[in-house]
């Protein structure tokens, strides 16, 4: 970076006071601020939030002006007559942001080894030497030259300051678009699902509302819609997502679901293995002959396995044979339409290697909520539709992740949630289900080579969620908490968009590395990214009520400084405009 970021005719002033967290300036006449002009343009709304360059002996300072004053017993004399004739002498107070080599400006330091000393020169920064900082930041020497940038926005007090970002920045820790309803959260999404569509990146969104739509039209971007066009396949459930789906209560209808859930996976196995096995049909029976000096049957009736007064041996030989298959807790693959008769079929007591001819009632009358919760939710339309219970011409969502994923001509997968009830908690468990999927499917290293960013729009919906059973147990759905803790390192990114960050848990916000903060009035949203993000402090805080339509404050670990900007008007616009009334 050759240009001197020390112009003359850009100076306003000299440090008369310094703290550890700010210093103060001198400004030997209100002239300089009345006259100054910025870049060919005249300074708007004043210096407060304009960046300024203080220089040193071996280092120069980047800051931010936060407020400006006059001495007391100058303000007690001002008025209108006196502004026009008099000459004052204001002072200011600017955060210090960053250091820099004085011989070599592009060479920052974020920490402060050293500070400015008194009488140390002010002068306003230059747009051509800032926008040079932007891009470099969170990318690494030998990445310079190849790192992907976003064309993201322009400085709230100078719009001819270009705010162009490193993608590796803004992504690489997780990201978080937080503001109230009308702030631009929307647009802001959109803005970067167009930079990545350019920067031939890859990202799934979870579009809860449908308002990013205007997308499909474009060729670099597939989607689906689920509960209409598409459905998640209860047999890439996990057991624990089928634990939330029918919220079995924990000491008593957990093992006999789990025992059901064994049983037809045996079931489903041999059955598709029959013909290795001596087996003979008798009606609606399948009797076969397990273990080799000795077989004894392990009867199938409508693809539950039978065990009122049978043998167990079979049934453990035939478990054995298929051990790694069944324990495998990351997939469903039996017949979900049988599961209450597998339950009824477990409510057996074993005594001397059989099951007893006599039902346990105590176990069936325990297992009969969980009996009519099953039946409830597996004949329910809309969780037909969602999970694939029975499939007409819907297409399995995994399916249309796994081809977008292997598609080089497709950037953005828009997942629509449109048409998902808000019943039931139907939203919540689908969108984990498929956070789980990606969460499995990342911790194999699919995403190593080819990162892919996972965009969560109105995430409050989506996270911090609990499921609850008839015993008031909970159930935490938790897969993007997982990912935003464990899966950085895997090559898959969150970026969440939320109006109330208060309602994501800490820890996901505590994996957070970049925030942008659009307007935020509620004290507990604002307290919430305090909290998580370390390089906002209170006095950038304060100007988040105040922050415009589509005004910023970009925060985060790879940026040295916050930065106030204006997000750059996607081209494809979402549907997010409030009605009108008639």
């Amino acid at each position: 970076m050759e240009i001197n970021p020390f112009n003359h005719s850009h100076f306003i002033g000299y440090i008369n006071q310094i703290t550890p967290q700010y210093v103060k300036i001198h400004f030997p006449s209100s002239v300089l601020m009345k006259s100054f002009t910025f870049y060919g343009e005249e300074l708007k709304g004043g210096l407060v939030g304009s960046y300024v360059v203080i220089e040193g002996e071996k280092f120069g300072f980047l800051g931010k002006i936060l407020e400006l004053s006059l001495p007391e017993k100058e303000r007690l004399e001002l008025s209108e007559k006196s502004f026009n004739t008099k000459e004052f002498h204001p002072t200011g107070k600017i955060e210090i942001l960053l250091s820099f080599e004085l011989f070599n400006p592009s060479k920052i330091d974020r920490g402060l080894n050293s500070l400015p000393m008194i009488g140390a020169k002010v002068f306003i920064c230059s747009s051509e030497f800032i926008k040079g900082y932007f891009k470099e930041f969170g990318v690494k020497e030998e990445n310079k030259d190849n790192a992907p940038v976003i064309d993201f926005g322009r400085l709230t007090y100078d719009k001819s300051t270009i705010v162009e970002l490193s993608q590796q920045a803004l992504f690489g820790r997780h990201c978080a678009i937080v503001g109230t309803t009308g702030g631009g959260k929307s647009y802001t999404v959109s803005k970067l699902l167009e930079s990545l569509i350019k920067n031939n990146g890859k990202a799934i969104v979870i579009d809860a509302t449908g308002e990013y739509s205007p997308f499909d039209t474009n060729s670099k971007v597939s989607n689906t819609i689920l509960s209409d066009t598409a459905y998640f396949p209860y047999s890439k459930l996990t057991i624990g997502d089928l634990f939330v789906l029918f919220r079995p209560s924990g000491q008593v209808q957990q093992p006999i679901l789990l025992e059901a859930i064994k049983s037809l996976k045996i079931a489903n196995c041999i059955q598709r293995d029959k013909d290795n096995f001596v087996h003979a049909v008798d009606g609606n029976k399948t009797i076969f002959k397990i273990g080799k000096k000795s077989p004894k049957d392990l009867i199938i009736e409508n693809e539950c396995i039978v065990k009122q007064g049978n043998e167990t041996s079979p049934f453990h030989n035939t478990h054995f044979i298929y051990k790694e298959e069944i324990e495998d807790d990351t997939s469903c693959y039996f017949n979900i339409q049988r599961l209450s008769q597998q339950i009824i079929n477990e409510c057996y007591q074993v005594s001397s290697g059989r099951w007893s001819s006599m039902q346990d009632g105590r176990n069936f009358g325990n297992s009969t909520s969980l009996i009519m919760r099953i039946n409830s939710t597996v004949n329910d339309t809309a969780f037909k539709k969602m999970f694939g219970f029975v499939v007409n011409k819907e297409e399995d969502v995994t399916e249309v992740i796994e081809k977008f994923l292997g598609d080089d001509n497709k950037n953005i997968l828009r997942i629509g949630f449109e048409k998902v009830p808000f019943n039931f908690q139907a939203r919540e468990i689908l969108a984990n289900a498929i956070g789980k999927y990606l969460l499995n499917k990342s911790r194999v290293e699919v995403f190593k080579q080819k990162p892919l960013i996972l965009f969560i729009d109105e995430a409050h919906q989506f996270l911090n969620k609990k499921v609850k059973d008839e015993y008031f147990e909970v159930t935490e759905l938790n897969s993007f908490d997982s990912i935003a803790k464990e899966c950085r390192k895997y090559g898959l990114f969150l970026c969440i968009a939320t109006q109330m960050p208060r309602d994501i848990p800490n820890g996901t916000l505590s994996q957070i590395g970049t925030f942008i903060a659009h307007r935020l009035i509620n004290h507990q949203d604002k307290e919430a990214i305090a909290n998580a993000c370390s390089s906002a402090n209170r006095d950038t805080l304060a100007f988040l009520p105040v922050l415009g339509a589509g005004e910023a404050i970009l925060m985060g670990v790879d940026f040295p400084m916050p930065v106030m900007l204006k997000v750059e008007m996607p081209k494809i616009r979402p549907n997010s405009d409030t009605p009108l009334f008639a």
